[in-house]
């Protein structure tokens, strides 16, 4: 994607104008006009020419729906470079000083170390988290079912790997960055629906939500279905890999993965706030509407930062435990942190029918989010379906608190104790 701006119109009684997605203004630019006389001379005036796109797609219908309008993501704009250059600062002041235009911000890419270490399997180790976390005591109370999909937006997933046999939905990979892509290792062009990992971070998220356990441990929830949505691509800087793509694919990314069906939503990433609107901000808001839990990963810094979706109030971010059961020392914390989880040398599935151990709170967040779909299969087992405050207080409730107060700076309400949490959500339901 060339560089581009993100444009929310503000409210008003006239329905938003209507453009094509930016998917499809790729390979067809009709339907890419400026939104108004006032922004089109804007632009003239700088001599910068762009194709004014959608940024999201209605959902059901081509229409869209009351929960769409309300979190505005029927307002929102991708106004995309005719050619690459410098998008002068005055422009958008300029802009953002209209009075149909709510906000304008520049679109950026967010990028994170993909894993603090990643090393070949040991066996000795594989049993660890799950007895951290009351697993075993857990999965007989259920495995999961298979009309619970928890989407995994990452790096993508090897859907080939023995682990996940019968265990994957149809995914989409949302990665398309052309201005800066020199920077990029393998694909980096072209949204389609091959979501393919190349670097083995989605793989291993996903062992740990929904691996069979043949050549590892079962994942926490070993009976439903992963929906694997790429939207990192892999970037190298001095020798290091990075998860990186366009904030924006990512939320439609989000979007996607809602209007498909998922009940849940894993994000092992997180992207710091830098100016403009908040990250994710609208597409966490529908996803609140709508009733979907996202599952964030607090950072790998072992400071006290803020890292998005996991700083809204409405995503359960998860900090990462040691072996020991304590706060990792990598983990990052502070008052959004909800729960940590095990996070250290864990082993999972990668690329190729292998297998690595490795350590982040990209790791602890499947465990929670694969624990969210034990709990909503119990609800769905019984004709029934839990709502996203639901699971997040009932994660909550049970949580092993690390000392006598009831929230702690570093851990957050606790460590994940999925057998307490099944044994509570059975209760509600019967």
């Amino acid at each position: 994607m060339k560089p581009h701006l993100i444009l929310r119109l503000a409210r008003s009684d006239t329905p938003p104008p209507r453009r094509a997605h930016w998917t499809e203004a790729i390979r067809d630019k009709s339907l890419t006009a400026p939104l108004s006389p006032a922004i089109g001379a804007a632009l003239a005036r700088h001599g910068l020419p762009v194709w004014t796109t959608a940024e999201y797609r209605p959902g059901a219908g081509g229409q869209w729906s009351e929960d769409e309008r309300a979190a505005g993501l029927d307002r929102i704009y991708r106004l995309v470079l005719e050619r690459n250059g410098r998008i002068p600062p005055a422009l958008i002041d300029e802009i953002r000083l209209l009075p149909e235009v709510e906000d304008l911000r520049v679109g950026q890419i967010g990028a994170e170390r993909l894993a603090p270490r990643q090393s070949v399997a040991q066996s000795r180790r594989q049993r660890r988290p799950q007895a951290q976390i009351g697993l075993d005591l857990a999965h007989r109370m259920g495995r999961g079912e298979p009309t619970v999909t928890v989407a995994v937006l990452d790096t993508g997933v090897d859907i080939g790997h023995p682990e996940f046999e019968g265990r994957m939905r149809d995914g989409a990979d949302f990665v398309n960055i052309l201005s800066g892509a020199e920077e990029f290792i393998g694909d980096v062009i072209g949204a389609d629906h091959d979501p393919a990992d190349e670097v083995g971070h989605g793989t291993h998220v996903s062992g740990i939500i929904a691996a069979r356990g043949l050549g590892m441990s079962s994942g926490v929830a070993p009976g439903c279905t992963v929906m694997p949505v790429r939207v990192l691509a892999t970037m190298e800087r001095d020798g290091e890999k990075l998860g990186a793509g366009l904030i924006e694919n990512i939320n439609t990314g989000v979007k996607y993965a809602i209007d498909h069906g998922a009940q849940i939503i894993n994000m092992s990433l997180g992207v710091r706030h830098e100016g403009g609107g908040l990250p994710h901000q609208e597409v966490v808001d529908y996803a609140r509407r709508k009733g979907v839990l996202i599952v964030a990963a607090s950072g790998n810094d072992g400071t006290e930062t803020l890292y998005y979706p996991g700083a809204f109030e409405s995503v359960m971010a998860i900090g990462a435990s040691g072996e020991d059961g304590r706060v990792a020392g990598f983990s990052t914390f502070g008052p959004q942190v909800k729960l940590i989880a095990p996070g250290e040398e864990i082993v999972s599935a990668r690329p190729g029918g292998g297998y690595a151990a490795a350590s982040g709170t990209s790791q602890a967040a499947p465990f929670v989010a694969g624990a969210a779909a034990l709990l909503q299969s119990l609800a769905h087992r019984a004709g029934g379906r839990f709502s996203a405050r639901d699971l997040t207080e009932i994660l909550i409730s049970t949580a092993d608190r690390p000392g006598p107060r009831y929230r702690d700076r570093r851990a957050g309400f606790g460590r994940l104790n999925a057998a307490d949490a099944m044994r509570l959500a059975r209760a509600r339901i019967n």
